[in-house]
């Protein structure tokens, strides 16, 4: 168990992440042939979509071997649109490899992964990558390491020669420097000389390096006493005598209590630097036994893992990636799920390797593999042996606990906690090409739900609309290929129709008479009524039916039902725009009723009424105002602001969070089209929103007679 790593790659978009992976497996011997992302036949970016765009979409697991140490390695995504991508996968990693582009720094997608590092507790190194490129700077991509992510950097290595002359590093620890010797065109990074740094090779970088040790030394001497006591006690005249194994573990030590973070670095795309960093990785990241999860005591040696991921195959059906905390899996048994209180059967255990899968017999625990044929499992669920080995478990912890008894439906304790799904921030429409492929539609909706929890589909109950709720534009449109692709439906996406209403801006009364013969039958009805606007503060859809006293008299029960029927059918519909009215109050003042007049026609005289005396009292449109949260930086504040007033909002009030500013506003739904690309384009991808629906809010006359036109189409 010791010799497994579970790691992911996180980093801004276009940092290297996936050449990065692909380096990797090239070197383990998983690849013969190196693949390049612009060519689009790296291993981990297998979807259509990514070959094409150039960027990962779905995090894609592989697993390697390097140096006899078994390696399950997740490559993420970068864009802000696939944020629970990242979040999914941390949850289950115990080690993290963040990678930076060494002429950037720290940008802000690298701040949002950081930050979600944070929060799940996973150790991490850092690489910084692209040290070949113009402008690379190893010292500002450290100092702004230091600054930004508030963190303190350990250099383990200190690079020969920036931009151009990158040619290869120092390793501070052992003191070796180790080039890259191109040896015929093909230049794939295999060969490279190591041996140790002597004055005579070059005095400067020999100083820079004993400088840089010493300062290692002093950093890890202060944050682990362990190490400190061995400087203080045996080598306090000579740092240089501190042999590098002490120095390695004393690393491990602060690297896995996440008091620093170790810095190496390198360029993938010239195949340098990536051997020291899969060496780093293997010693300094935690083995999944390294990790403590306060449930495995109440396991001991039964089944507990959690199910992170969902792929749709088209031959095999869904399958689901577990990470596995302890016991082991076997192919062919049967599982239980806490959270959806089911048994499921599994078929088989596959060993991922990005698209393609291996087959395995067993998997111990700490380890990551794919299984066929869970059918209801979906991310974020628990899955152990069986029911009784969950109520075993329950059982001591409430042992633990205190001893109390306490009942066996108390399972929450045991689920492992799930992952936090983000809030969509972008909302738009999707139609099926005919009413035929609705059903399709759904069915690949729901698919592509299951794999993916940040997106949410829901029927808009005012226009009937199938609405597609997702993390950004670049989100919705991928999901827009996929159903295309992968289930052959042309669906067009279209803006979220925004659900008016109306309503009345002054009293009115009016009468109508219906007087009809059908058959022999004479149905005469007179009905007078009276609309006011409603003052209360809540908004209804249902108008308040009273009746005057002279009615309420003489009126029979049951035409009271024929009565408010009319009324409650003509406000469905307002005379304007046709958007349902609201906030209205109705009397019914006189009417008179011959005996033979049926229900239908009472019902029909009152609704027409009604009409007129909608039509007679004015009408106000409404619009849906949300309630906008966003959290941006100091200096795109204004950026922010300015964009607001543009779009009718108005801003209640702003306040401080830590680093940043929160800004509380209302602004109406119409304007939020889109709203999430501008405000990234802005903020430069750092600012994050939330919208919820607020109230309804009236027009004014210009904006009023501005969407008439509008829906008339005369504009």
């Amino acid at each position: 168990l010791c010799r497994i790593r579970n790691i992911g790659i996180m980093a801004h978009i276009d940092a290297g992440k996936t050449t990065t992976t692909e380096r990797m497996l090239y070197y383990s011997g998983y690849i013969r042939t190196l693949g390049d992302v612009d060519d689009g036949d790296t291993v981990t970016d297998f979807m259509v979509q990514e070959r094409e765009r150039g960027i990962t979409i779905q995090s894609a697991a592989v697993t390697f071997d390097w140096k006899d140490y078994r390696i399950n390695l997740i490559d993420t995504p970068g864009h802000v649109d696939f944020t629970v991508e990242v979040e999914r996968c941390l949850r289950v990693l115990d080690g993290a490899v963040a990678v930076f582009d060494a002429s950037a720094g720290v940008e802000a997608q690298t701040l949002t992964v950081w930050r979600q590092a944070d929060k799940h507790q996973i150790p991490r190194i850092c690489f910084l990558n692209k040290m070949d490129k113009n402008r690379a700077s190893f010292t500002y991509a450290v100092e702004s390491i230091k600054q930004k992510l508030k963190t303190k950097p350990l250099l383990l290595q200190l690079p020969i020669g920036e931009a151009k002359t990158f040619r290869g590093l120092v390793d501070i620890v052992t003191k070796e420097q180790i080039i890259w010797k191109p040896t015929s065109d093909l230049d794939d990074g295999k060969n490279f000389e190591q041996k140790l740094l002597l004055e005579a090779d070059d005095p400067n970088l020999f100083q820079e390096v004993q400088d840089a040790r010493n300062t290692l030394i002093e950093q890890i001497a202060d944050l682990d006493d362990e190490f400190a006591e061995l400087v203080l006690g045996d080598y306090s005249e000579n740092f240089d005598l501190i042999p590098a194994d002490k120095l390695q573990s004393a690393i491990r030590r602060v690297t896995l209590a996440q008091k620093a973070v170790p810095v190496v670095c390198g360029s993938a795309l010239k195949n340098k630097g990536v051997q020291p960093l899969l060496d780093a990785i293997t010693m300094y990241l935690p083995a999944p036994n390294e990790r403590s999860y306060e449930f495995l005591q109440w396991y001991k040696d039964d089944l507990c893992a959690l199910a992170f991921k969902v792929l749709h195959d088209k031959c095999r059906g869904p399958l689901v990636f577990v990470r596995v905390y302890s016991g082991s899996l076997k192919p062919q048994s049967a599982v239980y799920n806490i959270n959806k209180s089911c048994t499921e059967r599994m078929s088989r255990l596959l060993l991922p390797f990005a698209d393609q899968q291996i087959e395995i017999p067993s998997l111990m625990p700490g380890n990551i593999a794919v299984t066929v044929g869970l059918k209801q499992s979906a991310t974020g669920d628990t899955i152990v042996s069986s029911k009784a080995s969950a109520v075993a478990a329950a059982r001591r912890a409430g042992r633990d606990a205190g001893g109390e008894k306490r009942s066996t439906s108390d399972v929450d304790s045991l689920l492992l906690a799930g992952v936090e799904v983000p809030d969509p921030v972008f909302f738009c429409t999707i139609e099926p090409p005919s009413v035929a492929k609705q059903q399709d539609l759904d069915n690949a909706l729901s698919c592509l739900q299951r794999e993916d929890p940040s997106l949410k589909v829901k029927l808009d109950p005012d226009t009937g609309q199938t609405i597609l709720c997702g993390m950004g534009e670049l989100h919705i449109d991928i999901i827009h290929d996929r159903i295309k692709r992968e289930y052959g439906i042309e669906t067009y996406l279209g803006p979220l129709q925004i659900a008016y209403r109306e309503t009345i801006l002054n009293a009115a009364q009016t009468t109508d008479t219906l007087d009809k013969t059908v058959g022999d039958k004479r149905h005469f009805v007179t009905a007078e009524l009276e609309v006011r606007p409603r003052l209360g503060e809540r908004a209804t859809t249902k108008p308040v039916v009273e009746y005057a006293a002279s009615v309420i008299e003489v009126l029979p029960k049951e035409l009271q039902g024929a009565i408010e029927n009319g009324i409650t059918n003509s406000c469905i519909q307002g005379p304007l725009l046709g958007f349902p009215v609201q906030d209205i109050d109705v009397t019914v003042q006189s009417l008179t009723v011959h005996p033979d007049t049926s229900h239908t026609m009472i019902s029909a005289c009152v609704s027409r009424c009604m009409q007129k005396a909608l039509k007679k009292a004015g009408i106000q449109i409404l619009e849906p105002l949300m309630n906008l949260e966003i959290t941006v930086s100091e200096d795109h504040l204004s950026a922010a602001l300015a964009d607001l007033a543009q779009r009718r909002g108005s801003v209640q009030e702003i306040q401080t969070r830590q680093d940043n500013k929160v800004v509380v506003a209302v602004v109406p739904l119409a304007e939020t089209m889109g709203y999430a690309t501008v405000l990234r384009s802005l903020t430069s991808g750092s600012a994050t929103f939330t919208l919820e629906l607020a109230s309804y809010q009236a027009l004014n006359s210009q904006e009023q007679s501005a969407l008439l036109q509008r829906r008339m189409g005369l504009v």
